[in-house]
């Protein structure tokens, strides 16, 4: 490791010094689009001077940033779905870099062709391979159960994702077990985002802003996992006025509260907000006399979810939020097991700087988060898993006309523990581990004629292991026509997480973690073991077909290779000094290594 270390040292410097190597004439113009009623970002918003092909579309923060304009003046158009469109003249100078906020007015008059039309110009200008937008709107679009509307209750509906059903929570994508899976909230990892009863998540849909679930060939600001990622923002609360809703149902009651510490007097000046949310289920309370054909003694199933968030904001659209939060998650005397139950609780602070000289978006996130469960069975048989740890990250965005540049560098630390007892027998299992992964990467986007071309490269480092992965990605769509489009994925991923219990049990509420062991054999039935770690490789073909103004097919093949895979073994009999001789590796080794592959073909 000593001779691989100066090359991460001089990868970090170019990454971070690199914008300001690059120099251009060319003027800049961008700036922050925010809802007028709440102060919240309008995002997926357009913006463009009118009779050229220079524009951009707001992203999760409502930013937006057209960059290599030529001088001269010019007419800048916002638009954006159920809104006033807001149009104004600029003049731009050579090296000229200006900031443009706006607030939209709500329209009212509704134009469905607005929204339609944004959506095809982002079909043509975005690879979007194997990912699902999801907003609030679309949650609630979805028949829910028990009258609330849940992000969980609409994963179901996502192509290529599979549900346990109502017990347990978990969720497979293309063939990847749960493990497999990373959560990001606001920047920070989630180890269970589903709780016990898994028609509800901790995530409360009022408070989401926007969710990109990529079910393969994610791009190479992602790591850590080798299936799938779920990236959540919540919204900042508004900015204007207090506001507040409450709601129950036969199964829960939630409650929401929002509203400026500092209100937004315009969109250039600065504010500060809050937003807080509840959650919680008295679903053994009610079920005794609502539901009990299905059990006369009620559905013991009880969770709470609490979410708090305060954000400051400058008049530059600068801006640095806190945030935490405390999930729990609880069942007593159901079926087999006496006793059952997590809990996770969480914080941190993001931020999104717009320096003043430089056509750059720098975001970063700093957080903490911990998940514990327990289980107990009428078997006397009792687990507990836990895992605590830090994430940190700084990303930069480098505006170049219709291109961008974006790389940046990821610290990730953690701890996890994992006892098992089985009374009856007198085994006791103890497992502790520590781990620090790096991440360093490196996307560029090019549009070059009908081609947007994205590669990327993830250079991975498991301190641990003692390992480097490097990890090229790639991304490319053509547009064959206006209505026509083909599109492509892959890439190499690798992980040091495995699950604490057999990945063959469907339905399974205790889902634990362990890191990837350390003493993992150099072979194992026959066959030699070049690394530790868990790894998958991602192969995606597809077209999008836009058959009318309301109907769009989306056709997606997939392949995923796994050349390694770490599970327990739940088959072990012997220590192995213990064990007969000619005993099968199965019934002694810890850990068993297996390889597969998944395909498919999802349609939407």
């Amino acid at each position: 490791m000593k001779t691989t270390q100066p090359n991460f040292n001089i990868f970090l410097i170019f990454i971070l010094l690199f914008p300001f190597i690059l120099n251009a004439q060319e003027a800049t113009v961008r700036g922050f689009v925010y809802e007028e009623g709440s102060g919240e970002p309008a995002i997926f918003s357009n913006v463009y001077l009118q009779g050229t092909t220079y524009g951009a579309s707001t992203d999760n923060n409502g930013y937006y940033l057209i960059s290599r304009i030529p001088p001269g003046e010019y007419l800048l158009i916002v638009t954006y779905l159920g809104f006033d469109t807001i149009q104004i003249p600029v003049t731009l100078q050579p090296s000229m870099i200006i900031n443009k906020n706006f607030s939209l007015k709500e329209s009212s008059i509704k134009l469905e062709t607005v929204e339609i039309n944004a959506e095809r110009i982002e079909a043509r200008t975005e690879t979007k391979t194997s990912v699902v937008k999801v907003t609030p709107k679309d949650i609630k679009q979805i028949p829910s159960v028990g009258g609330q509307a849940d992000f969980a209750q609409y994963l179901q509906v996502v192509p290529g994702v599979i549900f346990t059903g109502d017990q347990g929570g978990q969720f497979y994508v293309r063939g990847g077990s749960p493990i497999q899976n990373k959560v990001i909230l606001d920047g920070m990892t989630i180890y269970n985002p589903f709780h016990s009863i898994g028609l509800f998540s901790v995530l409360e849909t009022d408070v989401i802003r926007s969710a990109d679930v990529y079910t393969g060939g994610f791009n190479a600001e992602y790591g850590g996992r080798i299936s799938s990622i779920m990236d959540i923002t919540y919204k900042d609360g508004n900015k204007k006025r207090f506001s507040g809703a409450v709601g129950a149902s036969t199964f829960g009651a939630r409650a929401l509260l929002e509203g400026p510490l500092s209100k937004q007097k315009s969109p250039e000046s600065g504010s500060a907000s809050f937003i807080l949310s509840y959650k919680g289920s008295y679903l053994e309370q009610t079920s005794k006399s609502l539901y009990s054909y299905v059990d006369e003694d009620g559905l013991p199933f009880n969770f709470n979810d609490f979410y708090g968030k305060i954000s400051l904001n400058s008049g530059n659209g600068s801006k640095v939020s806190f945030f935490g939060f405390s999930f729990n998650d609880k069942v007593n005397n159901y079926n087999a097991i006496s006793s059952y139950g997590w809990n996770s609780f969480g914080g941190g602070v993001n931020f999104v700087v717009i320096p003043g000289k430089s056509p750059i978006l720098i975001e970063g996130v700093f957080a903490y988060s911990q998940y514990e469960s327990n289980i107990s069975s009428t078997a006397l048989n009792q687990k507990r898993s836990l895992i605590n740890g830090f994430n940190g990250g700084l990303d930069f965005t480098y505006f170049l006309g219709k291109n961008s540049l974006k790389y940046g560098v990821e610290l990730e630390g953690y701890r996890t523990e994992y006892e098992f007892s089985m009374i009856t027998g007198g085994r006791k299992t103890n497992l502790t581990e520590n781990t620090t992964q790096l991440g360093l990467y490196v996307k560029y986007k090019a549009i070059v004629g009908k081609f947007i071309i994205e590669p990327g490269f993830r250079l991975q480092w498991y301190a641990s292991l003692s390992e480097i992965s490097p990890e090229p990605r790639l991304s490319i769509k053509y547009n064959v026509t206006d209505r026509f489009r083909l599109k492509f994925a892959g890439g190499m991923y690798t992980q040091n997480f495995i699950a604490a219990t057999s990945d063959r049990d469907v339905v399974n509420l205790f889902y634990g973690f362990l890191s990837g062991p350390e003493n993992l054999p150099s072979t194992y039935d026959g066959k030699d073991l070049k690394t530790k770690l868990q790894k998958s490789d991602h192969l995606i073909l597809g077209t999008e077909i836009d058959l009318g103004r309301y109907i769009n097919l989306n056709i997606e093949g997939y392949y995923k290779y796994y050349p390694q895979l770490t599970n327990i073994n739940r088959f072990k009999l012997f220590n192995e000094g213990d064990a007969p001789p000619g005993t099968p590796e199965t019934q002694v080794k810890d850990f068993i290594v297996e390889k597969g592959d998944a395909y498919g073909l999802d349609l939407s």
